[in-house]
């Protein structure tokens, strides 16, 4: 007959299962998470747990019992220096993408369980979800996990799909000079400015729609960027930092736009430096969500031939005329476009060396924007109503 144990306990139940118990280095008594039918898978059981407490690899299971969405969410609470727009990403990855098909589940039923992974990524995309939204999704949940694993409470991050990080979107259009001048010429005169100093600037939405008067510097046909606006579901519209420390930053745009932004100012900006440059009819802020109406875009998209156009891709025109002015390094172009790494550089640049004045005034440009909304750009020269670096 087999003497005691020398660590844990093993008994026999009424059912004829086997439960299994040890004492933890806390002190306190534990049962396995499931009976066994065998002695045997018992006592293998405890001697794994042994030789994680030997080798100092144990993790408290009670700690692992929380619910994964629960500890998202304090995650993302918790995460330092997230922007607001980010922080309404995340949570609404979690709710929409995560939480529906895993709200029951663990971290402890996570643990080194890539099976239970691929189950939930599968789900996802039978329901509907791009890839795009599936792989944003991952690379959430797998952060969270990584930090469940830094704090000790699962032992590996069973996120470990190979390319269900990668996102895969299709080639976005880029515009002629024509295209974009006849673009500028279809909208409202008022935003005809605004779909040009996009493009030339390479300026993204939240960039462009929180520009002042102050930050346009006409003489040396620059413009500023060092604020956005974001409209988030929650608090509306509101003024926040840039993307990142490079996406604050001065940015030339081609000197044959002065003319038409300084008719601008004079028409449609206030004469105090916080004037904001953009705004709609009434004088208020613009706003994703009534753009379109607001312009007819789709009906202007087709007119120029580019139905399936995004605001964002007059920011994509811009940078691809600047990478295929000769001489432009990467460095450069990274500055332009407010880019802290150089992937998004790459995906633009063909060749090294040049200047970001250099840049803006070798880049592809038509203004003949009078063939389409019947008002001459104004002549060169005049006052500039206070535009200033």
């Amino acid at each position: 007959m087999a003497g005691p144990r020398h660590f844990g306990a093993i008994r026999k139940l009424p059912s004829g299962r086997f439960q299994a118990r040890y004492r933890g280095p806390d002190g306190v008594m534990r049962p396995a998470p499931q009976t066994f039918e065998r002695k045997r898978d018992a006592e293998r059981w405890l001697s794994r747990i042994e030789t994680d407490i030997a080798a100092g690899d144990w993790r408290d299971p009670d700690r692992a019992e929380q619910l994964v969405n629960d500890y998202a969410l304090r995650w993302i609470a918790e995460r330092p220096g997230l922007r607001p727009r980010t922080v309404e990403l995340y949570e609404g990855l979690l709710r929409l993408h995560i939480a529906p098909y895993l709200h029951r589940t663990t971290l402890a039923m996570l643990d080194n369980n890539p099976a239970a992974i691929r189950s939930w990524r599968s789900k996802l995309l039978s329901a509907g979800a791009s890839e795009t939204v599936a792989a944003k999704a991952y690379r959430l949940l797998r952060a969270v996990l990584h930090t469940a694993v830094d704090d000790d409470l699962i032992r590996r991050n069973p996120c470990r799909i190979r390319g269900a990080d990668q996102e895969h979107p299709k080639e976005r259009p880029v515009l002629s000079p024509a295209q974009v001048a006849s673009l500028a010429g279809r909208v409202p005169p008022r935003f005809a400015a605004l779909i040009m100093l996009t493009t030339y600037a390479s300026l993204r939405w939240g960039e462009v729609c929180a520009l002042q008067r102050a930050d346009l510097d006409l003489p040396a046909a620059r413009v500023r960027v060092h604020r956005v606006h974001v409209e988030l579901r929650a608090r509306g519209l509101v003024e926040g930092r840039t993307k990142s420390k490079a996406s604050s930053r001065t940015v030339a745009f081609p000197a044959a736009l002065v003319p038409l932004l300084r008719r601008h100012l004079s028409e449609y900006v206030g004469l105090e430096p916080s004037a904001l440059l953009f705004t709609g009819p009434k004088g208020a802020p613009l706003r994703r969500s009534n753009f379109h109406s607001l312009v007819k875009w789709p009906k202007a998209l087709a007119d120029i031939g580019a139905p399936e156009l995004h605001f964002h891709d007059l920011r994509h025109t811009g940078n691809s005329y600047a990478a295929k002015v000769p001489g432009t390094t990467i460095r450069e172009l990274m500055s332009r476009m407010g880019h802290d790494s150089t992937r998004a550089a790459l995906i633009y640049l063909h060749s090294e060396s040049g200047a970001d004045r250099t840049i803006a005034d070798a880049m592809p440009i038509d203004l003949n924007i009078t063939r389409l909304n019947g008002d001459d750009p104004a002549p060169d020269g005049g006052d500039d109503k206070g535009a200033q670096a």
